[in-house]
């Protein structure tokens, strides 16, 4: 029989064990990372810094209550990933998300790094009817490539429910369980759009290959919830 000494310090080797195997810093490739965990902002940060005011938690989501709240970023930045989230916007309301966004001096807002996938009211909010055969309309790669079925968004006060993909120079936004769009996130085509598009003004547009998730105030009461993203 082992003694009292040995049997502990079997234990102790198992149990240490146990514990290492269960604690990682950061979550691996392909698992899955909450965002957002319905309480407080935790992992998010005001763009260029600064408290977080404007927005706040309500009923488990983060709610942009009024104006010059300030877009709000992830701490972590992103290259290849899927994101999925919960989105609500007022009437006649206007928002967005944007992926690979960099903070600096040169750059104003998140929206001359970052590229944006719309959040919009269709029925009601001008920028609806703008842009090119509907590329500002919910789901769009916003002023770069229309959503290929305007009817799957759901009106203004109820929840929609997005994923985006960005992997391998590749890109996907889904809407309500269908994919809207396929675009290039690199290369001669991505180039090209945004040649012909608002963004060409400025020359970082689009370029970096790993940012911060940023969701945009434009003015308007916007809810997200159920954030999560997976690196790929």
């Amino acid at each position: 029989m082992k003694s009292t000494k040995s049997l502990f310090a079997a234990f102790l080797a198992l149990g240490l064990s146990g514990l290492m195997a269960s604690f990682t810093p950061n979550p691996e490739k392909g698992k899955w990372e909450t965002l957002f965990n319905g309480k407080n902002f935790d992992g998010w940060k005001k763009w260029k810094g600064g408290p977080i005011t404007g927005w706040k938690v309500e009923d488990g989501a983060m709610v942009l209550m009024e104006k010059k709240g300030g877009d709000l970023l992830t701490e972590k930045e992103y290259g290849d990933f899927e994101l999925e989230l919960e989105w609500k916007i007022s009437e006649r309301g206007n928002s967005g998300i944007m992926y690979h966004v960099k903070e600096g001096a040169d750059y104003c807002c998140p929206y001359t790094t970052g590229p944006e996938i719309q959040v919009l009211d269709d029925k009601r909010h001008p920028d609806s009817f703008a842009g090119k055969t509907g590329n500002h309309k919910a789901g769009a790669l916003y002023d770069l490539i229309p959503p290929n079925d305007t009817t799957v968004v759901k009106p203004a006060g109820e929840w929609n429910k997005a994923r985006i993909v960005i992997k391998d120079g590749k890109g996907e936004s889904w809407l309500n369980g269908k994919k809207l769009v396929d675009f290039p996130t690199r290369g001669s085509q991505w180039t090209q759009m945004v040649a012909n598009s608002k963004f060409k003004q400025w020359k970082e547009f689009g370029t970096f290959d790993k940012g911060s998730i940023a969701l945009q105030d434009h003015g308007d009461k916007v809810w997200y919830r159920n954030i999560r993203v997976r690196e790929l």
